[in-house]
C-alpha cells in the first residue's frame, strides 16, 4: 500500500505538526486495522461515454484477522449533512457497528453496500448461515468526483470492492489519488486519501489514534495550512482555483482506546476542529461527516453475548489530550493527501484540469511567515 508519488509527506517537509506519530503516521498505527484500494484511472472514456474514469473503493477493516466479525463501539457526528454514511442511524442508537467501512463515490454507495454484504457472507460462513437469521449492515460513505470521474456511469463494480477489501494490509496507507480519493479535489487543489496517527499517553499507558480521511471539500481562498493563508495567495485564475465548495469530506478515527460510544461520539465531534483549522466553514454543499471507533472492548455478536457485558472506558477528565490528539491528525491528514495527490485532467475529454499543490512554492510560502 506505499504511495509510489515521491513528494515528501507534510512532516518532511518540515510542517510543524504537533504531536508524536505513529511508525507510519497512518491510521493502520492502530493494531488490527486494515486498508486496502481499488483505483481505476483512465484517460480517455469508455465505449459510449463521454468522461474518463477516475474514482476506487477504499476499505477500512478493524480487528481484520478475527475470524467472526466482533462488535466495535463506534460513535458518528455530522457537521454538514449533504452526504452519506450507511449505518449510522444504528450507530447512534446501538454505540456500535460489524465488518469494514467503505469509502467510495456518491453514485456508488449501493454497489459497495451490496458487495460489503456479499464479502461478509462469504468471510464468515460460520457467522451468517441459516440457523442464526442475522442481517449485514455495511458501514459505506462517499465523496463527489464527477467533475473528474464520469461519475454517472456507475462504473464501480461487486468485484473492485473485493478487490479493496482483499488487499486490506496492515502498514504504509497509499495517499492521494487512491482508492475512493481517487477523483477528490481539495480547496481546488487535487486531493484524496490522507492518514495520519498520534500516540498518546493515559495514566502512563500508551494508546494509539489514527484517521483516515477522503477529503474532496474546501474551496481556494478557504486554505490555511499551519496558520497561513494559503489559498490567498496561490489563487492563481485556473478554473480549479475558483471553484466554489462542491465537494465534501469523511473522516475515520481509529483508536485502541477503551471508550464507550458516547465517547466515541464526542471524539467524533472533534474532527470539525481538525477540518476547520485547514479553513473550512463547512459550505452549504459539503458533506461532513466522521466516524470514530476503537478495536479496545472487544465482544461477541450480541446473540452470543452474556446478560451482562463488561466494558472498559477511559476516565472522561483524561479526554483533553485525545481531544487535541484528534484535531492535529485531522488537519495533518488533509495536508497529507492534498500534498500525496497528483494533478488529474486536462486532457480534451475533461472539463478541467485539477493540479497538486507544488510542494516547494507551500514551503516557501510558510518560510515567509516563518511557520518552518
Amino acid at each position: 500500500m506505499t504511495n509510489d508519488n515521491k513528494t515528501p509527506r507534510a512532516r518532511e517537509l518540515g510542517l510543524p505538526f504537533k504531536g508524536r506519530t505513529g511508525p507510519f503516521n497512518a491510521i493502520t498505527d492502530v493494531r488490527g486495522v486494515k486498508v486496502g484500494f481499488e483505483t481505476i484511472i483512465e484517460n480517455a472514456p469508455r465505449a459510449g461515454r463521454q468522461l474518463p474514469v477516475r474514482t476506487g473503493v477504499t476499505a477500512i477493516i478493524p480487528h481484520a484477522e478475527d475470524a467472526e466479525p466482533p462488535i466495535v463501539y463506534a460513535g458518528i457526528h455530522r457537521y454538514n449533512g449533504n452526504g452519506e454514511m450507511t449505518g449510522s442511524h444504528w450507530i447512534e442508537d446501538g454505540g456500535y457497528f460489524l465488518g469494514p467501512v467503505l469509502l467510495t463515490n456518491t453514485h456508488s454507495v449501493g454497489i459497495a453496500h451490496h458487495a460489503a454484504i456479499k464479502w461478509m457472507l462469504e468471510r464468515y460462513p460460520d457467522t451468517y448461515n441459516a440457523r442464526d437469521l442475522l442481517w449485514v449492515m455495511p458501514v459505506v460513505a462517499e465523496t463527489y468526483d464527477g467533475l473528474l470521474n464520469d461519475i454517472n456511469g456507475q462504473h464501480v463494480t461487486a468485484e473492485n470492492v473485493f478487490s479493496a477489501l482483499n488487499s486490506a494490509a496492515a502498514g504504509p496507507v497509499a495517499e492521494g489519488n487512491s482508492g475512493g480519493g481517487t477523483g477528490m479535489i481539495t480547496y481546488g487543489f487535487k486531493g484524496g486519501t490522507g492518514t495520519s496517527s498520534r500516540v498518546v499517553e493515559i495514566g502512563e499507558t500508551e494508546y494509539t489514534l489514527g484517521v483516515l480521511v477522503q477529503a474532496n471539500h474546501g474551496q481556494r481562498d478557504w486554505l490555511t495550512i499551519c496558520g497561513v493563508p494559503v489559498g490567498q495567495h496561490l489563487r492563481d485564475g485556473t478554473p480549479a482555483s475558483q471553484l466554489r465548495e462542491r465537494g465534501s469530506i469523511i473522516v475515520v478515527v481509529a483508536t485502541d482506546l477503551p471508550l464507550a460510544p458516547h465517547q466515541l461520539k464526542r471524539i467524533a465531534r472533534r474532527c470539525t476542529i481538525g477540518i476547520g483549522r485547514n479553513g473550512t466553514p463547512g459550505g452549504n454543499n459539503s458533506g461532513d461527516i466522521f466516524l470514530a471507533f476503537s478495536t479496545a472492548n472487544k465482544q461477541p455478536m450480541r446473540h452470543k453475548s452474556g446478560t451482562h457485558l463488561p466494558l472498559e472506558i477511559i476516565n472522561d477528565e483524561q479526554f483533553d489530550p485525545i481531544y487535541s490528539a484528534v484535531v492535529d491528525c485531522v488537519e495533518e491528514a488533509v495536508v497529507n493527501a492534498m500534498l500525496a495527490a497528483e494533478s488529474l485532467g486536462g486532457t480534451s475529454y475533461d472539463r478541467v484540469r485539477v493540479d497538486a499543490i507544488n510542494a516547494k512554492t507551500l514551503v516557501d510560502l510558510l518560510a515567509r511567515y516563518q511557520r518552518l
